[in-house]
């Protein structure tokens, strides 16, 4: 196993230039997806290493419950530096699981007090807010609503109400929170996965940009609304919850491209390309990350199961 084990805590490094890549050459939809995915591959692939190191940290320490085998030498041998990592790791474990158990909390509690405002509301998708604060967000649920303040309207022109609608509803459609929530959760898991939740957030909204000028069928006017509104918006009160469910995104770089031609979707891009090279750096850090979680877990497990008594 070796040094191996280490690897799926240092390969998320590969996440920046990914994000970096892959938000400005991929179709915005094509690269949410694999952002989230390589977002969540890793952080289990580090979730499994932090158990690992727990596990031969664990059988060190005295009154444990595991097997007195595990903490023979040739299971410390597995691992090098096997006493900090393994100590270490056991805190990094109550961190990750309290950072994460924290995130889902504030997600559906900002979920469910949102639904509770909306209770006294007509039905219907869209729910108007009588706000002096100006926002807009795509609330998820069974069935899920999009939510905007009257004051927010009043600062659209009724043309660019239309595009405002179609951002949001396409947020619901793309299951949007589902993606940001997860990428939020492996940055929890790992640091250096943080850069891939920035670039997600743009290309969600890029995503949602997208298909309000399709549903419209005016680039310009969709670009104009997107302008007005996050001029205009003000943060809903949820804090950091709130980015579970929409986010503005880097606004000017959002309307430049709604003012340019609709990007390209096509599959796997060609290799020579910079989307090419975001794809298979996105791709080899993946399956290198996959590969050594998966080594380093079969060879302590043999072992283990080595130092085990029958």
């Amino acid at each position: 196993m070796g040094v191996f084990v280490y690897l799926p805590l240092v390969l998320p490094l590969t996440a920046l230039p990914i994000a970096r890549l892959a938000e400005q050459h991929l179709h915005p939809r094509r690269a949410a997806r694999l952002l989230t995915t390589v977002a969540v591959i890793l952080a289990a692939c580090s979730l499994v290493c932090l158990g690992l190191l727990v596990v031969v940290g664990t059988a060190q320490l005295p009154g444990n419950p595991l097997p007195d085998g595990w903490s023979d030498a040739e299971v410390r041998e597995a691992v090098p530096h096997d006493a900090f990592a393994g100590k270490t790791s056991i805190l990094a474990l109550v961190v990750v699981t309290t950072a994460c158990g924290v995130t889902v909390h504030r997600h559906y509690r900002f979920r469910a007090r949102a639904h509770r405002t909306l209770a006294g509301l007509p039905g219907g998708d869209v729910a108007v807010l009588p706000d002096d604060v100006p926002y807009a967000y795509a609330l998820p649920g069974s069935p899920g609503r999009v939510m905007v303040s009257t004051a927010l309207l009043a600062s659209l022109e009724p043309a660019e109400h239309r595009a405002l609608f179609a951002h949001e509803r396409a947020h619901l459609a793309g299951r949007h929170h589902r993606l940001l929530l997860a990428t939020r959760l492996a940055g929890c898991v790992n640091p250096l996965l943080w850069p891939l939740l920035g670039a997600l957030v743009y290309s969600t909204e890029r995503w949602a940009d997208e298909e309000a000028a399709r549903v419209t069928g005016d680039r310009r006017l969709t670009a104009r609304a997107v302008g007005k509104a996050a001029l205009a918006s003000r943060p809903v009160p949820g804090g950091a919850a709130f980015a579970a469910f929409a986010a503005v995104g880097p606004v000017p770089r959002r309307v430049a491209a709604l003012l340019g031609p609709v990007p390209p979707d096509r599959g796997w891009p060609p290799a020579l390309t910079p989307a090419g090279v975001a794809a298979f750096v996105a791709a080899a850090g993946t399956t290198v990350s996959a590969l050594s979680a998966l080594n380093a877990a079969v060879a302590l497990f043999l072992v283990l199961e080595a130092a085990t008594p029958l």
